[in-house]
């Protein structure tokens, strides 16, 4: 079963591009090491406070065995949560319930058999989260070098 579950989900991250509405993700020209210190760099470079580098890919194949499970997902995949304390007051000002969108979060990740290396975040919605979703995107551009 779990088999099927993982090869979906690779499936799914592979084809995030054409899920503009779930996320937004870019191509880094860059190796994983090399990217992921450019998107932490971009990140506190816009005066932002990491709160937490989860290290997804890690975590995935340490416990692959342990569910059983013989896919590899990633070869590595980390993700940055942080906040900005001005942005997150002034959308949850506008709507309280944005509250579950924060912290943020940007992931840098490689498919496992792969080499190319895809950052990206979650789309967010209309209205208030836009101002969000041009922080994110800024911040992914910046660490891009685009």
């Amino acid at each position: 079963m779990f088999k099927h579950i993982g090869a979906a989900c690779v499936a799914v991250f592979i084809a995030a591009p054409t899920w503009a509405q779930e996320a937004m993700t870019y191509l880094s020209p860059d190796n994983f090491e090399d990217t992921v210190f450019s998107v932490e760099s971009a990140i506190l470079d816009a005066g932002l406070v990491i709160d937490l580098t989860s290290h997804t890919g890690e975590m995935l194949e340490r416990t692959r065995a342990d569910v059983g499970s013989d896919i590899v997902l990633f070869e590595n995949a980390e993700i940055f949560s942080f906040c900005s304390a001005r942005l997150s007051r002034k959308v949850m000002e506008a709507d309280i319930m944005n509250i579950v969108h924060c912290p943020y979060r940007i992931f840098v990740m490689q498919p496992g058999g792969s080499d190319q290396v895809t950052v990206g975040f979650k789309s967010m919605p209309d209205g208030a989260m836009q101002e969000i979703q041009t922080l994110l995107d800024g911040i992914v551009k910046e660490a891009l070098g685009q």
